[in-house]
């Protein structure tokens, strides 16, 4: 894999499928990461509630970085605490607001999405109680599902079938693609790679003015997607349909272990590759 673009993660909420995150990363060998937004949750982040798996993914993505693999990290609204650090660099990691890169000779436009989100910029506290409702949904969906489970029913997903239902979340989702598309296209990029709505997508959007590829890598809350990318050629991937990462044992060496001590070893591990 050349790039593997991950975003909402949202580790640190009830939400985040961790476990199935981790097997995903123990499956592949990226050139490139770039991690777009909301990995971690800062909004609802709390040491009440850090398992970890989600100590593990971090350990993971930093044991990434000692064997060279590039990892970008572009901020999003969740972790809008971040920005203030664009342009940090230490080693093979950096932490930007956005980035332009080059795929195959075309140019990639890549930044997270909520500058097109109008709660984020007109009413944020609005945004922060639809983060905690959502979360909130996830964990009655978690509960309903284990019922369903139990019962030999299907699986169903609360938060998909409200956005697909409500004419004003499939009219966002449409007009933030839109906009999206329409400022590549006047900018005379060829990719233009988003997260944020939580929606994988992959297809040519056209304007009077031209047309362009548009990306989205969706999330680890509901649809357990990523973008890759090898040769030049995008796919998005979904954690679901690949029955040999979620066949994939995870290491039982942290079983005994807290957080602290996780983030300790990984402490040791990046000053060893420092040096």
């Amino acid at each position: 894999m050349d790039v593997v673009v991950l975003s909402d993660l949202h580790l640190g909420t009830y939400g985040c499928h961790a476990t199935e995150l981790l097997r995903y990363l123990k499956s592949i060998e990226p050139g490139k990461i770039i991690l777009n937004g909301d990995i971690i949750d800062m909004w609802q982040f709390s040491t009440r509630y850090w398992p970890k798996t989600h100590m593990q993914v971090i350990k993971h993505l930093t044991g990434l970085m000692t064997r060279n693999t590039k990892v970008i990290y572009l901020t999003g609204n969740h972790d809008e605490m971040l920005r203030k650090f664009a342009g940090f660099r230490l080693g093979s990691f950096r932490i930007e607001n956005k980035l332009l890169m080059k795929v195959n000779g075309k140019q990639a436009w890549i930044f997270h999405g909520d500058i097109f989100d109008i709660t984020m910029k007109s009413a944020r506290w609005l945004a922060k109680l639809g983060a905690v409702g959502y979360d909130l949904l996830i964990l009655i969906n978690t509960f309903a599902n284990f019922v369903l489970n139990k019962l030999g029913r299907e699986k169903i997903s609360l938060s998909k079938r409200i956005k697909d239902s409500v004419k004003e979340a499939v009219q966002f989702i449409d007009n933030f693609e839109l906009t999206a598309a329409g400022i590549a296209i006047d900018n005379g990029y060829d990719y233009v790679v988003c997260g944020h709505i939580h929606k994988p997508a992959m297809k040519k959007i056209t304007t009077d003015k031209g047309t362009v590829m548009y990306l989205n890598s969706g999330d680890w809350v509901e649809n357990l997607t990523a973008l890759e990318c090898h040769l030049g050629e995008w796919k998005i991937y979904n954690y679901r349909e690949d029955k040999a990462a979620q066949s994939i044992k995870l290491p039982g060496r942290f079983k005994n272990l807290d957080n602290k001590e996780i983030f300790n070893r990984m402490t040791k591990e990046l000053l060893k590759a420092k040096r």
